[in-house]
Protein backbone atom coordinates (compact mmCIF):
# COMPACT_ATOMS: atom_id res chain seq x y z
CA UNK A 1 0.00 0.00 0.00
CA UNK A 2 1.11 3.51 -0.67
CA UNK A 3 2.47 5.34 2.38
CA UNK A 4 0.72 8.61 1.50
CA UNK A 5 -2.67 6.87 1.54
CA UNK A 6 -1.96 5.52 5.03
CA UNK A 7 -0.89 8.96 6.27
CA UNK A 8 -4.08 10.54 4.88
CA UNK A 9 -6.26 7.98 6.66
CA UNK A 10 -4.37 8.51 9.93
CA UNK A 11 -4.66 12.30 9.61
CA UNK A 12 -8.46 12.02 9.41
CA UNK A 13 -8.53 10.14 12.73
CA UNK A 14 -6.56 12.77 14.69
CA UNK A 15 -8.39 14.93 17.23
CA UNK A 16 -8.27 18.64 16.45
CA UNK A 17 -8.13 19.57 20.15
CA UNK A 18 -5.64 16.98 21.42
CA UNK A 19 -4.70 17.59 25.08
CA UNK A 20 -1.39 19.26 25.93
CA UNK A 21 -0.01 16.82 28.49
CA UNK A 22 3.48 15.93 29.70
CA UNK A 23 4.98 13.14 31.75
CA UNK A 24 4.69 14.01 35.43
CA UNK A 25 1.41 15.92 35.14
CA UNK A 26 -1.46 14.98 37.42
CA UNK A 27 -4.51 14.70 35.19
CA UNK A 28 -8.21 13.90 35.30
CA UNK A 29 -9.19 11.69 32.34
CA UNK A 30 -12.89 11.79 31.44
CA UNK A 31 -13.50 8.40 29.84
CA UNK A 32 -16.77 7.47 28.10
CA UNK A 33 -17.97 4.00 29.10
CA UNK A 34 -20.75 2.26 27.18
CA UNK A 35 -22.63 -0.53 28.90
CA UNK A 36 -25.31 -2.00 26.69
CA UNK A 37 -27.36 0.93 25.39
CA UNK A 38 -26.36 3.28 28.23
CA UNK A 39 -23.35 5.56 28.19
CA UNK A 40 -21.65 7.45 31.03
CA UNK A 41 -18.45 9.35 31.76
CA UNK A 42 -16.06 7.98 34.38
CA UNK A 43 -13.21 10.09 35.77
CA UNK A 44 -9.75 8.62 36.46
CA UNK A 45 -7.29 10.91 38.25
CA UNK A 46 -3.58 10.16 38.54
CA UNK A 47 -0.04 10.93 37.38
CA UNK A 48 1.12 10.41 33.80
CA UNK A 49 4.03 7.96 33.97
CA UNK A 50 4.64 7.55 30.25
CA UNK A 51 3.75 8.77 26.78
CA UNK A 52 4.59 6.77 23.72
CA UNK A 53 3.94 6.48 20.01
CA UNK A 54 3.13 9.13 17.49
CA UNK A 55 0.44 10.19 15.08
CA UNK A 56 -2.93 8.58 15.81
CA UNK A 57 -1.28 5.67 17.68
CA UNK A 58 0.01 7.86 20.53
CA UNK A 59 -0.91 6.66 24.03
CA UNK A 60 -0.42 7.80 27.60
CA UNK A 61 -0.45 5.84 30.85
CA UNK A 62 -1.88 7.21 34.10
CA UNK A 63 -1.14 5.73 37.53
CA UNK A 64 -2.99 6.25 40.80
CA UNK A 65 -3.20 4.63 44.23
CA UNK A 66 -6.62 3.16 45.01
CA UNK A 67 -7.10 1.65 48.49
CA UNK A 68 -3.36 1.02 48.78
CA UNK A 69 -3.15 -0.72 45.40
CA UNK A 70 -1.49 0.88 42.37
CA UNK A 71 -3.75 1.10 39.32
CA UNK A 72 -2.51 1.99 35.83
CA UNK A 73 -4.59 2.62 32.74
CA UNK A 74 -3.45 3.36 29.21
CA UNK A 75 -5.48 5.40 26.74
CA UNK A 76 -4.96 6.42 23.12
CA UNK A 77 -4.71 10.22 22.98
CA UNK A 78 -6.92 10.43 19.90
CA UNK A 79 -9.57 7.94 21.09
CA UNK A 80 -13.21 9.04 20.78
CA UNK A 81 -13.82 7.41 24.20
CA UNK A 82 -11.55 9.97 25.89
CA UNK A 83 -13.90 12.94 26.33
CA UNK A 84 -11.30 15.32 27.75
CA UNK A 85 -8.11 15.41 29.77
CA UNK A 86 -7.83 18.07 32.49
CA UNK A 87 -4.40 18.94 33.85
CA UNK A 88 -4.81 19.30 37.63
CA UNK A 89 -1.16 20.17 38.31
CA UNK A 90 2.12 20.02 36.43
CA UNK A 91 4.91 17.95 37.94
CA UNK A 92 8.65 18.24 37.39
CA UNK A 93 9.95 15.12 35.64
CA UNK A 94 13.57 14.73 34.62
CA UNK A 95 13.05 11.56 32.64
CA UNK A 96 10.66 10.30 29.97
CA UNK A 97 9.27 7.29 31.84
CA UNK A 98 8.48 7.45 35.56
CA UNK A 99 8.43 3.73 36.31
CA UNK A 100 10.25 4.31 39.61
CA UNK A 101 6.93 5.61 41.01
CA UNK A 102 5.67 2.02 41.02
CA UNK A 103 7.96 1.23 43.97
CA UNK A 104 6.94 4.31 45.96
CA UNK A 105 3.76 5.07 47.85
CA UNK A 106 2.32 7.91 49.88
CA UNK A 107 4.12 11.25 49.92
CA UNK A 108 7.24 9.74 48.38
CA UNK A 109 5.35 9.13 45.13
CA UNK A 110 4.57 12.84 44.70
CA UNK A 111 6.49 14.99 42.22
CA UNK A 112 7.54 18.59 42.71
CA UNK A 113 5.02 20.97 41.20
CA UNK A 114 5.91 23.36 38.39
CA UNK A 115 4.44 26.79 39.12
CA UNK A 116 3.77 28.66 35.89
Amino acid sequence: MNITVIKEIEAEQLKQNAPEIRVGDTVRVHNRITEGDKSRVQIFEGTIIKKQGGSNRATFTVRKQSNGVGVEKTWPIHSPNVEKVEVVRSGKARRAKLFYLRKLNGKKAKLKEIVD
